[in-house]
């Protein structure tokens, strides 16, 4: 069993609470904007993951997902919209027009389904 230490400040004596130490994981665009999500709007999971020292762990998984999720979701949308290899040599302009378009959807459905979910 943990002994609970104090250290006293004043006339009040204070637990010496530390968190959970977690592994330094490499956490990007996606991971920061969910990270950012939870601790504004669902605090109490924030918290739990946080004190748990689960919250890394958590993050870099989201963004995992999300990285997969983006390749998917751009492959099949490129498919849908006939969006080819020919096009791009026929056409480069409207093929990186298409492109961006198309990333822009896939990146709006993962914030939907993943990131602020």
């Amino acid at each position: 069993m943990n002994e609970i230490t104090y250290t006293k400040q004043g006339d009040y004596l204070i637990p010496d609470l530390t968190l959970p130490t977690e592994p330094e994981l490499p956490l990007g665009r996606y991971a920061l904007m969910h990270r950012d999500y939870l601790e504004r709007h669902q605090r109490v999971t924030y918290l739990n993951l946080l004190t748990t020292g689960k919250l890394n762990e958590h993050l870099y998984q989201t963004e995992q997902a999300a990285l997969q999720r983006l390749e998917i979701l751009v492959k099949q949308l490129c498919r849908e919209q006939e969006v080819t290899e020919e096009l791009k040599e026929k056409a480069p302009m409207q093929w990186i027009g298409m492109v961006g378009n198309i990333r822009s959807q896939a990146e709006e459905m993962i914030l939907t389904e993943l990131i602020y979910n």
